[in-house]
């Protein structure tokens, strides 16, 4: 095994562990934003579905059944 300049492993040999765990909490990080984004978009198409009901411009039946395809 080669050691870096025969004095043994070098710093990555601290560096790597510290760099892991960095790089998994970004990735943990990145998927709780992404997926909170995703439910903030669909309450804001059940409010514009709402609005949309509210101001006469669909029926209950179609509100109902939009409804019940945003939800599943």
């Amino acid at each position: 095994m080669m050691w870096w300049n025969d004095y043994g492993p070098g710093p990555w040999m601290y560096f790597m562990p510290v760099f892991f765990i960095l790089m998994m909490g970004a990735c943990v990080f990145m998927m709780f934003f992404m997926m909170r984004g995703r439910r903030r978009g669909q309450s804001g198409s059940l409010e514009i579905l709402t609005e949309r009901f509210a101001r006469g411009e669909i029926d209950k039946a179609e509100y109902e059944e939009r409804r019940r395809l945003l939800d599943a």
